[in-house]
Formats: C-alpha cells, structure tokens, sequence
C-alpha cells in the first residue's frame, strides 16, 4: 500500500483537471474504462480517507455508540448468524481470502446488494482491532464485510482499546 504522502503528491499531480477527470470516472460503469491510474488514485485516496475517518472516530467517540449504517441491527444480526465463530478482534485474512470463505461470504453480501449503497465497494479493514491502519494491518474488503465486522467490533468490545488508548492519550 503507498504511503498517504505519495498517494497525495501523486492525486497532486494529476492537477484539478485530472481529479475531477477521476472523479467522474468512478461514477461510470466498470465496462466503460480499463485500469485508468487516475481512477486507481482516486480510490486509493477515497479508500484511505474513509479509513482515517473511522479510525479517528472510533479514537474519539466511545465504539458501543456508534451507528455506522441504519441498518446495523440487521447487518449484525444476519452477520452473527452466518458467522457465529468467527473471530473479529484479530482476523486471519483467510477468513475473507480463501475460496471457501469467499463462498460462505458471497450470499451474506449479496442480501444487501439493495439495502446498503455500494455495498460491494473495496474498503480497506483493519486485520487487528487493537492496531491502526498499517499496511501490514490491513487487508481489502468490500464495504458490507467492513460494516458486519466493525459494527460487531463496536458491540462486542474489540474497538474498546483503540478509544481507551485515545482517551487516555496513549495512542495518537
């Protein structure tokens, strides 16, 4: 994973122009480009913002609070009951990586295929709850894999440490 810092002098260098060329790119079916680096860019940086964005947010505000969709309880529930053993405070990437796992995760992403907006999006996720995002502690998910995990994480207590570490000033 590049740095933030490339990642910006590179969205830099594509100038205005350039970005907002990207920027409509992303809105456009994937048949209607190939593997254009500006779109890449673009989703690496919209990627790492949404990233920051949670972590800051599970740095400040207490995770047991937190409501990332309006669907939580479901994602949660149907989560649960699809993945009752899975262990979310530090996952093996193989658990979403490895073809069975792809198999098992499929049906529960696609139950929210109409229900949450870009529910197939990549998205980067932190492997331990404990951890920021690093590139040896992240991994790319789709944007309902990210929620079911998180929104469980919140509930059952695995992002308690990251807000306690912030709170009482350990981590920054």
């Amino acid at each position: 994973m590049a740095a933030p810092s490339d990642i910006m002098e590179d969205l830099g260098s594509v100038g205005a122009a350039g970005a907002l060329s990207a920027a409509h790119a992303l809105s456009l079916p994937a048949e209607a480009y190939g593997n254009d680096p500006n779109v890449e860019m673009i989703w690496a940086m919209k990627a790492y913002q949404h990233a920051e964005v949670y972590y800051n947010l599970i740095s400040s505000v207490d995770p047991h609070h937190l409501r990332l969709t309006k669907m939580d309880d479901l994602i949660y529930s149907t989560f649960r009951e699809e993945f009752p053993d899975l262990c979310i405070d530090k996952l093996d990437p193989d658990d979403l990586k490895a073809p069975a796992s792809k198999e098992k995760w499929r049906p529960y992403c696609i139950r929210f295929e109409k229900e949450v907006e870009d529910f197939n999006y990549g998205t980067l996720l932190r492997l331990d709850s404990s951890k920021d995002y690093t590139e040896e502690n992240t991994i790319f998910s789709t944007r309902i894999q990210f929620f079911a995990i998180e929104i469980a994480r919140n509930r059952e207590g695995c992002n308690d440490l990251v807000f306690q570490h912030k709170k009482s000033g350990g981590i920054e």
